[in-house]
């Protein structure tokens, strides 16, 4: 197959390339929008509380519309109840909310209430007033306008001494994917010319690093441009693009790097391209392919969760490393075939080890720990254990607005509301409360003003937002008889502005905001929410419908979403590598010493994320911000491309212990051996990834942080520790064992190796 191939490539490599280039253009073109189409959304879980309140509130309300946010202005120079602060904060008011690109539905706040009612709209420094604001724009929508409409009005009102600034979930994630973009560009700035520098000292050459990135740029290509046109159908995350290209960048110059050095391998032995290349497809070609077969896979467990955000990212990375490998065994080849042995070009005058020399020193190193398999084993696993031991006070939650810089003016706005209104009105808990029949005319009003006073009692409230007083104020008795459209047109101006924010038009819906005295993400805040839930239960009212939502229920419904499913995805996970493993080695416990050692490794990464991303001691010796949390899709996603990861290193390295075995080698030699001539190949690889994920995590935002040094980490660990020392213990202990399956022959007949059957090495 292997050499039919070649053959067709031969044959039609012009048209081939012509095609290729072709393809590469259009998918550029096709990806170049994509940053305006990816959502900072896909946070909700379907059918949950969260998702279900805000489901509700985007339409039938006079001033919510399909997405919403709050207006914050600042005068500087004047205080609230002058006239020159009223007549400038009106007016910079007026002119945002008019401005035709937010589609501005109504609003509710500091411009529609009469100075005597405006109190609670004034912050605490008496410069700061809000306003929020519906728009007709969907969420997605708004999350593309709203940061190119705040840095307008930036720019406007800056010089007026007028702080500006839209607090929403728009903002903030427009701003976050504002951020990714900048982080995923310094990330290729640091990245390339890294990559090529460690590439030149592997190959030695200059041709064959720079023909590497074919494979990269064709990968990360094609799939942002099949992103950027499946974002215009579907909800694709913000993150896809950042997690595709990091994810992309690693997987593509390692197939590339097993792709080239085995070619070069054939071409210094003297065949000719065409041969050279049909037996690069028959070893590494398979090793590629096998590699991106179980990332796919073990990918494709993530799609049980229900979340959008995990199953956008989940996506990406899949595609990125389908093209990955289909430009390692079809496009790699096809330029390999053109250049011939002028991939041997550039060749820089710098001293080298022969293979034997390297065999020598890693077989030398095996075998070291093979004599003394127990000690050296207990020693690593004793110190993986002790680096996985901080994980056991693991924490995941979404991002909250600290992720954004306080340069930003989205944080100062959020900072602002904070500062002046209190920790938890940037992020308002939502109780939204449907009846059956219209309010006024149901039986069950007294529950409702029940549950708004069980609210406002709840630990770390600081207050409820309702109509509840001014319905009070006209009918003590009966509040919400005041909702009658004879009774509710006698009402004060102001009092009807407020109840028309709270009740919909129908008047069966109702909304109570809960303001915590925290940030949403924090522990105290998700503890309220959880209270808010168990109060809301006893409502008790057959014809009374209520959830729980905002951001911090929206966060806790995330988490919920992926615990609950993640035992699914473990199994599914780990059923899928346990047979692809045995079907490949025919050995019974060597996929699962695999699966062991891999958890091993995990357990160890998460407790490096944990000392690193919860304690102020761990980020500020990384330069990171201390959030006290993981981000929640970090820790599943690492399960997912670690163990796929991992699993190749183990093939790649099992493989060749494999044929030493068949070969005749006791399990010592076979061990050794095999060791010996991979080692180079895996050690370059892993200083490959390790390169790519630590540039995005010192250059991305928060969750990309996380995910990329936890990539590092593990890569890290997996390259050393476990293969270096865990793996060679474990298979000296196991012995005979390492290969056992029921029926079959404790050893098949040796077979003659021949040079297609050799591995490549790389020339260090």
């Amino acid at each position: 197959m292997s050499e039919r191939l070649i053959r067709v490539i031969e044959r039609f490599r012009w048209p081939l390339l012509a095609v290729w280039l072709v393809a590469l253009v259009a998918a550029g073109v096709a990806a170049l929008p994509i940053a305006d189409r990816l959502s900072g959304g896909g946070w909700y879980v379907p059918g949950s509380g969260s998702q279900k309140a805000i489901t509700a509130t985007q339409s039938g309300f006079t001033d919510r519309g399909a997405s919403d946010l709050t207006l914050v202005v600042r005068d500087e120079r004047n205080a609230a109840g002058t006239p020159a602060f009223d007549q400038r904060v009106g007016q910079a008011m007026r002119q945002v909310i008019g401005d035709k690109r937010l589609e501005a539905k109504g609003s509710y706040g500091w411009l529609s209430l009469s100075p005597t009612s405006r109190g609670q709209f004034v912050g605490k420094d008496r410069h700061t007033a809000t306003t929020l604001v519906g728009l007709k724009l969907d969420d997605g929508t708004a999350r593309r306008v709203l940061p190119d409409v705040q840095k307008d009005i930036d720019h406007r009102f800056a010089p007026q001494g007028l702080r500006v600034s839209l607090v929403s979930a728009g903002t903030l994630w427009g701003e976050i994917n504002t951020l990714s973009q900048k982080g995923l560009q310094t990330a290729e700035l640091i990245t390339f010319p890294l990559l090529l520098v460690i590439l030149l000292l592997l190959y030695r050459g200059i041709a064959s690093a720079v023909v590497s990135f074919v494979v990269s740029a064709t990968a990360i290509v094609f799939t942002l441009g099949l992103m950027s046109v499946l974002a215009q159908h579907f909800e694709l995350s913000i993150f896809v693009e950042n997690a595709a290209t990091m994810i992309g960048l690693g997987v593509s110059v390692d197939y590339s790097l097993f792709v080239i050095s085995r070619y070069t391998d054939e071409l210094s032995r003297g065949r000719d391209r065409t041969a050279a290349l049909a037996a690069t497809l028959r070893t590494s070609g398979k090793t590629v392919t096998f590699s991106g077969l179980i990332v796919i896979l073990a990918m494709s467990s993530l799609f049980l969760v229900d979340l959008n955000v995990i199953q956008s990212i989940a996506l990406g990375i899949l595609v990125v490393v389908a093209f990955a490998v289909l430009a390692a065994v079809l496009v790699l080849p096809l330029v390999l075939l053109l250049l011939g042995d002028r991939i041997l070009w550039g060749r820089l005058p710098m001293q080298r080890r022969t293979p034997e020399e390297q065999g020598r020193r890693w077989r030398s190193v095996a075998r070291q720990i093979m004599r003394r398999p127990v000690l050296f084993l207990v020693v690593a696993i004793a110190a993986m254990l002790a680096l996985a031991s901080p994980s056991l006070s693991l924490r995941t939650f979404t991002p909250d607005a600290r992720i954004v810089p306080e340069s930003s003016p989205v944080r100062q706005g959020y900072d602002a509301m904070r500062e002046q209104f209190g920790p938890g009105t940037a992020s308002p808990n939502e109780v939204v409360i449907t009846s059956d029949t219209p309010l006024n005319t149901s039986s069950d009003s007294g529950r409702i003003l029940a549950l708004r006073d069980q609210l406002a009692r709840l630990p770390h409230v600081t207050g409820v937002n309702s109509p509840v007083d001014a319905l009070r104020a006209v009918s003590p008795g009966r509040p919400f008889a005041a909702l009658d459209s004879a009774a509710f047109n006698r009402l004060p101006g102001d009092a009807r502005v407020t109840i028309d924010h709270f009740v919909s038009a129908d008047r069966r819906t109702i909304v109570l905001e809960v303001i915590a005295d925290d940030y949403a993400s924090s522990a105290p805040s998700r503890d309220l929410v959880t209270a808010m839930r168990s109060t809301v239960d006893t409502l008790g009212a057959p014809g009374l419908h209520a959830v729980v939502g905002g951001e911090t229920a929206e966060g806790i419904d995330a988490n919920s979403a992926i615990s609950e499913r993640l035992p699914a995805v473990v199994a599914v996970m780990l059923v899928v590598i346990y047979l692809l493993l045995l079907i490949t080695f025919r050995s019974v416990l060597l996929p699962i010493k695999a699966i062991l050692i891999n958890l091993l490794s995990l357990g160890a990464t998460y407790g490096a994320l944990v000392l690193v991303f919860q304690h102020k001691s761990g980020a500020g010796l990384f330069g990171f911000q201390e959030f006290g949390y993981l981000q929640n899709f970090v820790p599943i996603l690492l399960l997912a491309i670690l163990f796929s990861l991992s699993t190749d290193y183990e093939v790649f390295l099992l493989h060749r212990i494999r044929e030493e075995y068949d070969s005749g080698a006791d399990n010592t030699t076979s061990v050794a051996n095999g060791m010996a001539r991979t080692a180079p190949l895996i050690s370059g690889a892993a200083v490959l990834m390790v390169a790519v994920f630590g540039a995005f995590a010192f250059t991305g935002i928060m969750p990309i942080q996380q995910l990329g040094f936890g990539l590092a980490i593990a890569i890290a660990l997996d390259a050393t520790i476990i293969r270096l020392v865990v793996v060679p213990a474990a298979m000296q202990l196991m012995g005979r064992w390492n290969w056992w399956l029921p029926g079959r022959p404790d050893r098949p007949s040796p077979v003659v190796r021949t040079q297609e059957s050799e591995e490549s090495v790389v020339r260090s």
